[in-house]
C-alpha cells in the first residue's frame, strides 16, 4: 500500500489491562501490526470477548495501547494530549455503537448535529445543517426530521446515528456490532447503507462484528484469535 494512500497504522500494538490486586494480567491484544488505507472498508470478527472492541477503542483514541504505535492521518496518537484526542475523535472519527445512544429528548435532525455543537463558526454550523439534512434523506428519513428516538424503529435508530457519525465529515468511521440490536431485515438493510456511504462519502470503514454475513460485505475481513489479527478464512 502506497504511503500516500496508508490513513490507519498499528505498529506492534499490545494492550494489558491492569489488575486490582496489581497482579500481572494477560495481554488482550498481542503485537498487533494494521495498515489500513483511505476508503477502505475492513471488518474484523473473532469471538466473544477476544478483544475486539478494546481494538477499535485503541483505533477510535478511546483507549490506549501498553505498547506499540498507532498513526491517524500522519499523526502519532501517543504524541497527542486530552484536547488535542478529543478534537481527533470530534472531527475525523465517526462512532456507530450496537446501542445508538441518541438523546430522547431531542429530534432526530438535533441528535444528528450535536457532534457539530462545538463548531464556533455560524455559516459551517449552518452548512452542517444542510448537510445533515441532506444525509436523513439519503437514509431515507427525510420524513423523520422532527420526530424523537422514541417514535422510531431500531432500523431507524441505527440510521440516525450513522448520520450522526458521518455529520462532520470524518475520515474514519467505527462500527462495533451495529446490526447486533437489528433483526434481520434491518441488520440487511443497514449494512448495505454502510458499504453505499463508504463509497459515497469515501470514508474508510472499519467494523467490529460477529454476523459473517456483515464482515463478507467488506473489502476485507481479519479474525482476531488468541489476541492476534489473523486473516480470516
Amino acid at each position: 500500500m502506497a504511503e500516500a494512500q496508508k490513513l490507519l497504522e498499528l505498529v506492534n500494538v499490545f494492550k494489558r489491562y491492569d489488575s486490582p490486586d496489581g497482579t500481572e494480567t494477560p495481554e488482550v491484544l498481542k503485537d498487533i501490526t494494521l495498515h489500513v488505507g483511505a476508503g477502505e472498508s475492513l471488518a474484523v470478527v473473532g469471538a466473544s470477548g477476544s478483544g475486539k472492541s478494546t481494538l477499535l477503542n485503541i483505533i477510535g483514541a478511546l483507549d490506549h495501547p501498553s505498547r506499540g504505535r498507532v498513526h491517524l492521518d500522519g499523526k502519532d496518537l501517543a504524541r497527542l494530549d486530552d484536547k488535542q484526542l478529543s478534537q481527533i475523535r470530534n472531527e475525523q472519527i465517526g462512532f456507530i455503537f450496537q446501542l445508538h445512544h441518541l438523546l430522547g429528548q431531542c429530534t432526530v435532525l438535533e441528535n444528528v448535529l450535536v457532534p457539530t455543537l462545538l463548531n464556533q463558526d455560524a455559516d459551517a454550523r449552518k452548512q452542517l445543517e444542510q448537510r445533515g439534512r441532506r444525509l436523513l434523506a439519503r437514509v431515507g428519513l427525510e420524513k423523520r426530521l422532527s420526530y424523537r428516538p422514541g417514535q422510531l424503529s431500531g432500523g431507524e435508530r441505527q440510521r440516525v446515528a450513522v448520520v450522526r457519525a458521518l455529520i462532520n465529515k470524518p475520515k474514519l468511521l467505527l462500527a462495533d456490532e451495529p446490526t447486533g440490536s437489528l433483526d434481520a431485515a434491518a441488520s440487511e438493510n443497514l449494512t448495505l447503507l454502510l458499504v453505499e456511504l463508504n463509497l459515497e462519502e469515501n470514508v474508510t470503514l472499519i467494523v467490529v462484528t460477529h454476523a459473517l454475513k456483515v464482515a463478507r460485505c467488506m473489502n476485507r475481513v481479519l479474525e482476531l484469535r488468541d489476541g492476534k489479527l489473523v486473516i480470516f478464512a
